[in-house]
């Protein structure tokens, strides 16, 4: 009576019960789930986790100076006389889903066009001091905004290859020495490309699959049944 009066931790199911249904997709419970706590970042070197905040420090140096536009005479040259083109190939060459023309484009307008904006307004006579401060001031402002446009890329150009500020800041180097930066981060770019080239691999072949045919079958069935015919013709009956 005791087992009776117990109540059974299971259920049972009737007729009249509804389950609720799901809608569950073909092959939706083999997809891997994200579980943010199992991602761990590990050191490269001992396979250590790292906290969250970690940050691996910027100590590398970069392999050319500010001032060796000299070094690679194209993008020295690029740089010089379509400098909106060469930073616009490093932005690509530092994010791949960035097409060129997006930075350049973007380049032009601020730069090329403040400066062609500049000239107008410098050779033009009509323009009273007054309007003319006012355009000097929002070219000065569009130049700052640049400035920091174009840093942006140079620090995350930085956190990429572990690179210390040279000389200084990234926004202020581009708001000084703009074109020296653009020839340097090419570079930079360039020669760690150069050494992350993939190296010829050398392909081996595997051997070919050896197939039997009907022949090969056939003749090997009839060399086995040779040497059993042989086997048999040696047996001797002996009386006991």
């Amino acid at each position: 009576m005791a087992d009776g009066s117990r109540q059974s931790k299971y259920v049972k199911l009737v007729k009249d019960q509804e389950s609720p249904v799901e809608d569950i997709k073909p092959g939706e419970l083999n997809l891997p789930i994200d579980v943010p706590q199992l991602e761990v970042r590990k050191c490269n070197e001992c396979g250590q986790p790292l906290p969250e905040s970690y940050e691996p420090p910027a100590d590398e140096d970069w392999t050319t100076a500010i001032f060796g536009c000299i070094q690679d005479r194209d993008s020295c040259l690029t740089g010089l006389f379509c400098p909106c083109v060469l930073f616009g190939r490093n932005v690509e060459s530092l994010r791949d889903d960035t097409p060129w023309t997006t930075p350049c484009l973007c380049h032009a307008v601020c730069v090329e066009g403040g400066m062609a904006l500049a000239v107008v307004a410098a050779t033009y006579n009509g323009i009273d001091a007054h309007t003319a401060f006012l355009i000097y001031e929002g070219l000065v402002f569009a130049w700052w905004m640049c400035g920091i446009y174009t840093g942006l890329y140079r620090q995350s150009l930085q956190k990429k290859y572990h690179l210390k500020n040279s000389p200084c800041d990234p926004c202020l180097v581009h708001c000084c020495l703009h074109w020296c930066a653009l020839c340097q981060e090419h570079r930079e770019m360039k020669g760690h490309l150069s050494d992350n080239a993939v190296m010829p691999m050398t392909i081996v072949n595997p051997p070919p699959v050896q197939e039997m045919s009907s022949g090969d079958d056939d003749r090997n069935g009839s060399e086995s049944s040779t040497v059993n015919d042989g086997d048999h013709t040696k047996l001797e009956m002996q009386p006991l």
